[in-house]
C-alpha cells in the first residue's frame, strides 16, 4: 500500500461513564452510538455494526442518487436495506436496493455497477490497512 496519505474524513469518538454509550463527533455534528440492552448498552443509540451498515446504505444510495440526477431518470425513492451475517472466515455484508420510479431491466442493471462503485463500498471492499496510536 502506498504511504502517501491524504486526509478524507475525520472524527473523534468519546465514551464517558454512561454504560458503553458513546458520542461520535464528524466535522459539525454528533450522534449517539451505544450497544443495546442485551449486550448491556444502554440502548441509547445505534450500535457500531448498524453504525457500519448505515454508512454503507448511505454512501450507496447518494452516489445512486447522483447518478439517476445527471442522467434525468424519474426515480422517486431509493432505499437500501444491508445485513451483515458472521461466516466461516470473515463477514458478509448483503444490501438489497429497491427503487420507486419509471426504470427499465438496463438502467436496474447499471445501477447496481454505480452501487458497487460508492467510496464506501470500495473502501469496505479494498485493501484496508489499520494503525492504532496511543496518545497520553
Amino acid at each position: 500500500m502506498n504511504t502517501e496519505k491524504r486526509l478524507v474524513a475525520k472524527a473523534t469518538t468519546t465514551i464517558g461513564r454512561t454504560q458503553y454509550q458513546t458520542i461520535a463527533n464528524s466535522g459539525n455534528h454528533s450522534i449517539i452510538v451505544d450497544e443495546p440492552a442485551e449486550l448491556n448498552g444502554s440502548d441509547t443509540g445505534m450500535g457500531p455494526y448498524g453504525l457500519l451498515l448505515s454508512s454503507l446504505g448511505s454512501c450507496t444510495i447518494i452516489t445512486l442518487r447522483m447518478y439517476i440526477e445527471r442522467k434525468m431518470w424519474v426515480v422517486d425513492e431509493i432505499k437500501a436495506e444491508l445485513e451483515i451475517y458472521a461466516v466461516n472466515d470473515g463477514h458478509l455484508i448483503e444490501t438489497s436496493l429497491s427503487f420507486k420510479g419509471d426504470l427499465i431491466a438496463e438502467q436496474v442493471e447499471r445501477l447496481l455497477q454505480v452501487a458497487e462503485a460508492c467510496p464506501i463500498h470500495k473502501l469496505l471492499a479494498g485493501n484496508i490497512a489499520m494503525k492504532t496510536l496511543v496518545s497520553l
